[in-house]
């Protein structure tokens, strides 16, 4: 039995709109990589109100295996490689099945960090595990830290961020904080990071959670003055992926999923300042009860593919209006990603 359907509509998208816009190799930077195994039963009963729920509705793990059958399934004859990290829970357990599956398959991966390790044990475990760098989370700091008042340094405290900027590690960040990346305070910790750390190989997740034009403001007369790195993982924001490319250079951003989340069926719109998904009806249980998600007819899900495609058919929308290269494209698909990954593996291990 197949990992998930592909329909005629999906093949449609991938043929007359994808195949021939994508290169031939795509590095997906940002990919979650877990086993259900690992984790408490009940753990879903036990969420702490710090994320939304809807993406824990699209597959209960991601093994390596899956990964590697939802690329096939998804980007026919295209090279397909991961950068992985955890998530989830069972951090010990899943940080080292991470390991193993970057061992196996030959992907580079990110250790996920507890903020209360300290600096020794980090560095420790960065190097045993061979990641380049780290993830972190909200779920992370605290449990007495309100959601919304959580900030950069609660899940990347400056102990630990010394030590990646000796290593010249990579810092995949998450940015809180209901402002998301106009947000003032986001702003002004990315900055201080940046000053105080030049070394950590920081990339903004998501741009910033900006999903929606609303989310951008003007974030980017303060992150202009900064190198950063960012990925446009689970982002249909055309605006968005059209201003973070424009503003940081094409040099500077790079493609990501958040596999297996991507592998949702949904046509993402943006209403009153945030985000909602379309999906078809049934698909995914009862979500009358969440803001961010919205059945329609059956009728209309027919046209709707996957999560993943929408993110894509976003970004070649944006490559258009800014007149973006073949070269452009190739870079923002693989190689930046690649560099990125090769440096930090030179500086960390002088591969």
């Amino acid at each position: 039995m197949a990992l998930f359907e592909v329909t005629a509509y999906d093949k449609k998208i991938w043929e007359e709109e994808l195949k021939d816009f994508l290169p031939d190799k795509i590095l997906d930077v940002h990919t979650h990589v877990w086993l259900n195994k690992f984790l408490d039963p009940d753990w879903l009963k036990k969420r702490d109100g710090r994320t939304v729920n809807w993406p824990n509705l699209v597959a209960p793990d991601n093994s390596l295996e899956d990964l590697q059958e939802t690329y096939r399934l998804m980007f026919p004859g295209k090279d397909v490689k991961a950068l992985m990290f955890t998530s989830k829970g069972a951090w010990d357990e899943n940080n080292a099945y991470v390991s193993e599956s970057s061992k196996k398959s030959g992907w580079p991966a990110l250790y996920y960090a507890d903020p209360a390790e300290s600096p020794e044990q980090l560095e420790a475990n960065i190097r045993n595990g061979g990641f380049l760098g780290v993830k972190s989370y909200l779920n992370r700091t605290p449990k007495y830290l309100p959601e919304a008042e959580i900030r950069v340094f609660d899940f990347f405290p400056k102990n630990q961020l010394a030590v990646l900027d000796r290593m010249g590690a990579i810092a995949m960040l998450h940015i809180p904080r209901h402002g998301r990346l106009k947000d003032p305070v986001n702003l002004a910790q990315i900055t201080e990071l940046k000053q105080e750390f030049p070394n950590v190989r920081l990339i903004i997740a998501h741009i910033g959670r900006a999903y929606t034009a609303y989310d951008v403001g003007d974030a980017f007369d303060t992150l202009d003055k900064l190198d950063l790195m960012y990925d446009f993982c689970a982002n249909c924001c055309e605006y968005a992926i059209t201003e973070v490319i424009k503003h940081a250079g094409p040099k500077k951003v790079m493609f990501g999923t958040d596999m297996p989340i991507l592998r949702m069926r949904t046509h993402r719109i943006e209403e009153n300042n945030t985000y909602v998904n379309l999906v078809p009806p049934g698909l995914y249980g009862d979500v009358s009860g969440d803001p961010h998600m919205r059945e329609v007819s059956a009728e209309e899900a027919e046209k709707i593919t996957f999560f993943a495609y929408e993110e894509l058919l976003a970004f070649k929308r944006a490559a258009k209006t800014l007149g973006l290269s073949k070269q452009d494209v190739e870079d923002i698909m693989y190689n930046n990603a690649m560099e990125l990954i090769e440096g930090a593996r030179k500086s960390i291990y002088g591969e």
